[in-house]
């Protein structure tokens, strides 16, 4: 389940507030953090997005 466009460009990653890309269609679906600085992946769930530090994962 996809998460709404208008959504996604108002969520900011929550660890350094940059902004996210979507990755929904990817599996599993994620919304990653844009700064290379950062780069944590957050975990989509039934199309609703977990914006948690400690549920996201470091890409490799």
């Amino acid at each position: 389940m996809p998460v709404d466009a208008s959504l996604i460009e108002i969520l900011a990653c929550p660890a350094c507030h940059a902004p996210l890309a979507d990755r929904t269609a990817d599996d599993p679906a994620e919304l990653v953090c844009t700064s290379a600085a950062c780069g944590l992946a957050y975990p989509v769930r039934d199309g609703i997005p977990v914006l948690l530090v400690d549920e996201a994962r470091r890409p490799a």
